[in-house]
């Protein structure tokens, strides 16, 4: 099972719904925080045996004396990371996507193989579990192959939960394409609903089932019950609007340590979880 926990804005609470969903798990899982730009969910687990790993990537080097200006690479390269000018070709690390084309296409042989330190791949132990994060190099704008990275360093023996990037842009979208569900957590604002939809639109085009976690429900707001409601999609928990809870967060608690209603509702919605995975896999059989 790959479970992806996402949503269309920051702060709506998707860390705090990762964290506690993988505590409560009644099995061991492997949690992976994906947003490799401002990792968080270390800070609520006590890890133990942590392994830093660094992550490189491919940038172009020029072998001035066997470049003859023929433009092949600088055609190829969509991100303009090769530039001719005057008699001189440049490149420029920071636009490269590593595809390696212009390596491969070269006639000379001119293009060599540099690299640049994109960031660290953390891995770490947490009880019977296993927490896998991101540090993106400070300066650095290109996340997606780190997360790439951070989803290659987890054996898929046992359910992975993915803790995504905020938003609807490609960092979201590497971190949960490959997933069987995606939870979209969400909050009772105009806001979090404008992005609410957003996040259930690129979902949609992923083909990738979505469930919905309401954070800071409050009573008689019902905006996300009637958009649920009227786009037919599930909503599969709701977490109360608590100054207990915020002031837990702030200290770098889990909820779930601190309310044992709450760990029972993380429970339900695990179980709930696993009934929807298993229906959706008995549809796919032929």
């Amino acid at each position: 099972m790959i479970l992806s926990v996402a949503s269309g804005k920051g702060g709506t609470g998707k860390t705090t719904v990762s964290v506690n969903l993988a505590a409560t798990a009644p099995m061991p899982v492997r949690l992976l925080d994906c947003d490799v730009e401002e990792p968080n969910a270390h800070l609520f687990i006590q890890t133990e045996e942590v392994r830093r790993s660094p992550k490189k990537v491919f940038i172009p080097k020029v072998d001035a004396e066997k470049c003859t200006l023929c433009g092949q690479c600088e055609a190829i390269c969509r991100f303009s990371a090769l530039v001719t000018i005057g008699q001189k070709l440049l490149t420029f690390p920071e636009m490269c996507h590593a595809c390696l084309g212009c390596l491969r296409i070269c006639p000379e042989g001119a293009i060599l193989h540099g690299e640049r330190l994109l960031g660290e791949v953390i891995q770490a132990k947490w009880g019977r579990h296993e927490l896998i994060w991101g540090e993106l190099r400070v300066g650095e704008a290109m996340s997606p192959p780190l997360i790439e990275a951070v989803q290659g360093a987890a054996v898929a023996d046992r359910p992975l939960i993915l803790d995504a990037p905020p938003g609807t842009s490609c960092p979201m979208i590497a971190a949960v394409r490959d997933s069987d569900f995606i939870l979209l957590v969400t909050e009772p604002t105009p806001f979090g609903l404008n992005d609410l939809r957003l996040a259930v639109d690129t979902a949609r085009h992923l083909s990738i089932p979505c469930g919905i976690v309401l954070n800071r429900a409050e009573p008689g707001n019902t905006l996300i019950q009637e958009y649920a409601r009227k786009e037919s999609i599930p909503l599969l928990m709701e977490i109360p609007y608590r100054r207990s809870y915020a002031e837990a967060y702030s200290r770098g608690e889990r909820l779930t340590d601190k309310d044992p209603e709450l760990k029972k509702a993380f429970e339900q919605l695990w179980r709930d979880l696993e009934k929807k995975l298993h229906s959706l896999s008995e549809r796919r059989l032929p």
